[in-house]
This record gives structure tokens, C-alpha cells and sequence, in this order.
């Protein structure tokens, strides 16, 4: 019947506006919902386009929306993304890789338990004093350049070259538009919020005053406005939750470089420390996105600029000088609007935490709110905000460990002295005399992706934070387990380096894909 139409409104496209649109489509058509969706964007707004990473995540977003893995790779200018690369983090000199595949879902054996042989691997790795990266394909294929796939020469069909999801480096910009060219059956109104009308008993947004003339009616809303936070703060009140005590970088410096033809295109994103932060080095297929994140109690902008074209050995052009508040909202959804992307959360971009995040988030709505948005009780939105709360203070307290390390400028002394996270302290002293497990990370709804031990593992072997003789008296305790996982670390390592021979080279995949010659079905 029309009256049990439901219709949702997302102010601002981008990347996160036009995932939620596509998302809420594809599960109001799968769930029989009758919906109508609408995204307001202004095209006298502009998209600053910079360089960006995702999760494996965003590529089960385009498996679900049956989209074109190569089209998109095509269109947008995306490249592969294995892991990220932790240049000079623990001290000047040592890099370690963070690949995101997960080994230990090769590994099973009915004889254990889950939890028996839950991350057997890494703790084999760590109490052999081998890298916890080296049983991972996706370090063989961040170490060697690669491609996740092989080719059919008969038929130019890409091969997996592994059962993992791998990730994407882009311009969100380009995807934003990308994305919009995708939508049909989405409306899509030219048009700025200027304010709202909302009901004086309930409070809840009933239409969206235009600056060029006019209203929008909806039964739900999102605010996608990016930092501007138009909806949910400026017009409903919700409230900034600053990370500036744990998290003290507060000035990004973007600019861009240009590809070297004599160099590969790394299938990782780099994230190099620095003096007074750290700077990201994210390539896409026609340049890379870089920027130097950094806090300015420590350094100034001239300062910061000096330092990274001392480092680069080449002056460069900075596009911005952006000022920052690591944080979060206190409320994510108020009354009948809900907040995504950067209108909900910012944090450093250090483990591509943003994109990652709005998926999410919308995973949880429909899965669990969408169907009855309009008419959610307050426990339905607490329920939501508390998921999104968990979901970005462990975001908070993954980046912060990154910094326990043992460089030794007065920014990361201060940063190791002052602001690591109680949380992380905790969960730091817990390792210290156990392997992390599971266990010591609580449940997140539906089990939707989120932070666990398998992030954690590259991250805590590079900076040292892992004990052999614990990783050893682990093993011991469980000697066929150990076993176990000798045998399948010493066969997947042999494995994943003829794999590795075989895909195809990062820049290699590039060009077959821009030149249309190669095809890839889900």
C-alpha cells in the first residue's frame, strides 16, 4: 500500500552519501521493503578529492551491489590495497608490513576447538622469531608488487590467487561520482539545506528547507555533509567527543606526487613516521595522494613542509593545511536523523578507518533499524549509538597503540608518556603475559567486521610488543596444536610464494585493466 512507503532522504553524496542510497536500495529490494530514496547534493559544493584507503570490506559492498570489480577499477582510477606498510614507526630504519588477510582461516582442524586453534599461526610465527607477515599471502604480495590475480591466457579471465578480500587505494571524489552514475532509482535534487521544519511535538525532521527555493520532504534522513555536520549538530544538537587526549595530531598537509615510470605502483598504503607525526602515501592509477599528518605543538606548517621535502629530497606543492579534532559524536542518530562518514567520526587515516566504519554503520541499520527507522524507540537508537561508540573507541585505541614505540623526538615521547589510552595500557599489560586471543576482544553486533587479534597481531610483532618466551610457553602448553601449526605455516608460506610468482605485477593488472583486455567475474 503507498502509505507504508517509507521515504529516506541522505543530504550530501560523496562516497558516504551514495553508499548509504545504494545500500538501503539493494536491502529494501532483497527484504521486499517499499522505499523511496532521494539524495540531496549541491554541484556548488565541492569534493576535494585526495587519497584514500579502504578495508576488504568495501569490496563485499561491490559483490552485494553486483557491481564490476573491473569497471571500477577502470573508471575510478583505484589500485590494489594488500595492507599497509609501517615505515620507521618503532624506530628510524625498521619498516613492517600490516597485510589484512587472515591465514588462520586456512588452518582449520576439527580436532581443536576455535578457540584452541584461534590465531595459532601468529603465535607459532612469534614464538619461532619469525615476522607474523610472512605467513600472510597478501606480505608476499605486498613484499613482491603483485596483483591478486593470475590470468587465463585463453580467455583473459583474472584468477584469484587466494580466497581473501583484498582492499582499494582511490580518489573518493571519483568514486562519489562513480557511484551516483550507478544509482538508478535514486532521485537526486541539485540543492543546499539551508535549514529544516521540524515537528513541534516530536522534534523530528519533517522536511529540508533549500537554499535555492523549496522543501524536501522525508520520513528519515542522514546527514553525509562531511565536517560541515549540517543535520545532525547544527540543527539537532548532538555534541563533539574529542580524541585530542589520546590522539594528538590535529593538521593534515595534503599533496600529491607523481608516479616515477621506473618504479612500481606498491599495492600498500605507506604510512612513514615522522618528526611530529607521520606521513600516508596512498597511490591511485594516475598519481599518488600523500599528506603529512602532525601536531602542531610540535611543529609548525612551514616547519612541517621543510621536514617532508627534506625527506622526499623534492619541494611539494601543498593543496591544504587542514585543521582537525580527532573524535567522535556523542549521538550518531537523534530522532529520526542518523550521521555517516565524516559527519559522524574523524579519526588520523592511518588504518582506513573512515570509509570502513560507514560501511558498517549501515550494515548495522539495515540489518537491524531500516525496516522501522521512522518510528524507532529510544532504546532502538541507543542500541545503535552504543555499536557505533564501541566501534569507534576501538578504532581510537588500535591507532594509539600504533605509537607505542621507541622513537625518541619529544612528540613521541610526549605521545607515549601522555596519551596512550588506559584501554591500551590495559590491554597491553594483559600481552605482555599472554598471546592475544578472541576472547579479549568484546562481540560486535551481528558480527559485522571490526577490529580483533587478527589486525592487531602485524601491528604488535612490528613494534616489538610480542614476547617470544610467552609466544613459546603458549605453544608448549598446547603441543599439538604447535605441531599443527608448524605443518601448515611451513605449506602455506611454501605455497604463497609460488602463488606470488605467478599473479600478475600490480602495475602490469593496471594497464590490461585500462586497456579493457581483461575481464573478472564474481
Amino acid at each position: 500500500m503507498e502509505e507504508d512507503r517509507r521515504r529516506f532522504v541522505v543530504v550530501g553524496g560523496g562516497t558516504a552519501g551514495w553508499l548509504a542510497a545504494l545500500m538501503m536500495q539493494r536491502h529494501a529490494a532483497a527484504n521486499g521493503l517499499a522505499a523511496d530514496i532521494t539524495v540531496v547534493e549541491s554541484s556548488k559544493i565541492p569534493t576535494i578529492g585526495v587519497g584514500e584507503g579502504t578495508t576488504a570490506v568495501f569490496r563485499q559492498v561491490l559483490y552485494e551491489l553486483k557491481m564490476d570489480e573491473v569497471e571500477f577499477v577502470r573508471a575510478t582510477g583505484a589500485t590494489i590495497k594488500f595492507g599497509i606498510r609501517h615505515k620507521d614507526w618503532r624506530r628510524k630504519g625498521y619498516t613492517y608490513d600490516g597485510p589484512i588477510d587472515d591465514p588462520n582461516l586456512l588452518a582449520p582442524n576439527p580436532a581443536f576447538t576455535p578457540a584452541e586453534q584461534a590465531s595459532a599461526l601468529d603465535v607459532y610465527a612469534v614464538s619461532v622469531d619469525r615476522s607474523v607477515a610472512e605467513t600472510h599471502l597478501f606480505g608476499h604480495l605486498m613484499a613482491r608488487n603483485k596483483s591478486p590475480f593470475g590470468l587465463d591466457p585463453k580467455t583473459n579471465e583474472l584468477i584469484p590467487s587466494g580466497p581473501f578480500q583484498h582492499a582499494f587505494h582511490f580518489d573518493q571524489a571519483r568514486v562519489g561520482a562513480w557511484l551516483r552514475e550507478k544509482a538508478e532509482g535514486i532521485e537526486l535534487i541539485d540543492g543546499e539545506v539551508e535549514d529544516i521544519r521540524r515537528n513541534p511535538e516530536t522534534g523530528d525532521i519533517e522536511a529540508l528547507l533549500l537554499k535555492e527555493g523549496g522543501e524536501v520532504a522525508g520520513d528519515f534522513f542522514f546527514d553525509c555533509t562531511g565536517f560541515r555536520k549540517k543535520l545532525i549538530a547544527q540543527c539537532l544538537g548532538a555534541k563533539w567527543v574529542s580524541y585530542r587526549d589520546t590522539l594528538p595530531v590535529n593538521r593534515a598537509m595534503p599533496f600529491w606526487l607523481e608516479h616515477r615510470e621506473d618504479q612500481d605502483i606498491a599495492p600498500v598504503t605507506l604510512a612513514w613516521a615522522q618528526k611530529a607525526g607521520w606521513m600516508w602515501s596512498i597511490p591511485t592509477r594516475d598519481r599518488v595522494g600523500c599528506g603529512y599528518v602532525y601536531s602542531d605543538e610540535f611543529t609548525t606548517p612551514e616547519q612541517a613542509k621543510e621536514e617532508i621535502e627534506e625527506v622526499l629530497g623534492h619541494p611539494i606543492e601543498p593543496r591544504n593545511d587542514i585543521r582537525f579534532d580527532g573524535g567522535r559524536l556523542d549521538r550518531a542518530w537523534i530522532g529520526n536523523c542518523l550521521a555517516l562518514g565524516l559527519s559522524s567520526s574523524f579519526l588520523e587515516p592511518l588504518e582506513a578507518t573512515s570509509i570502513h566504519g560507514t560501511v558498517v554503520q549501515l550494515m548495522i541499520f539495515t540489518k537491524f533499524h531500516m525496516k522501522n527507522a521512522a518510528a524507532a524507540s529510544e532504546r532502538d537508537r541507543e542500541n545503535y549509538n552504543k555499536a557505533v561508540i564501541q566501534q569507534l573507541d576501538d578504532f581510537r585505541t588500535f591507532i594509539n597503540i600504533h605509537y607505542v614505540g621507541e622513537r625518541d623526538e619529544p612528540f613521541w615521547r610526549h605521545v607515549r608518556q601522555n596519551c596512550i589510552h588506559e584501554k591500551a595500557r590495559e590491554m597491553l599489560a594483559h600481552w605482555s603475559s599472554h598471546m592475544p586471543r578472541r576472547s579479549d576482544f568484546p562481540a560486535f553486533p551481528g558480527n559485522l567486521p571490526h577490529i580483533n587479534e587478527q589486525l592487531y597481531y602485524p601491528v604488535l610483532d612490528g613494534l616489538g610488543l610480542l614476547d617470544k618466551s610467552t609466544a613459546k610457553a603458549d605453544m608448549a602448553a598446547r603441543p599439538k596444536v604447535r605441531a599443527h601449526a608448524r605443518k601448515i605455516t611451513e605449506a602455506i608460506v611454501r605455497d604463497f610464494k609460488r602463488v606470488a610468482g605467478k599473479c600478475l605485477g600490480h602495475r602490469e593488472y593496471l594497464d590490461l585493466v585500462s586497456e579493457g583486455k581483461v575481464s573478472f567475474s564474481w
